[in-house]
């Protein structure tokens, strides 16, 4: 039997068809506290303690993943927050 990792890269799957896509949220000193935890709520569904655990962790590390997914959803997701003036990248 093969070794684990062995199994995973016979599958043949793409970044792109699995969905291992991940939408990192990074720090400015543009948006509150506030602003961060509001768009996260609203766009990426999170309930409160969860978007209020990643605008801490983007304060002080300077960057959380907040959603991961296929490329196409997490890029209609980067534009709507780009929108609310947040720094949003694809991974």
């Amino acid at each position: 039997m093969a070794p684990y990792d062995k199994r995973k890269e016979n599958l043949g799957s793409s970044k792109e068809s699995i969905g291992n896509h991940l939408l990192i949220l990074h720090n400015d000193d543009i948006n509150s506290f506030d602003d961060v935890i509001d768009a996260l709520i609203e766009h990426c569904n999170h309930d409160t303690l969860q978007a209020e655990q990643c605008a801490t962790l983007t304060h002080y590390r300077g960057y959380c993943e907040i959603k991961k997914g296929s490329f196409n959803e997490l890029s209609d997701l980067q534009k709507q927050l780009t929108g609310k003036s947040l720094n949003v990248t694809i991974d």
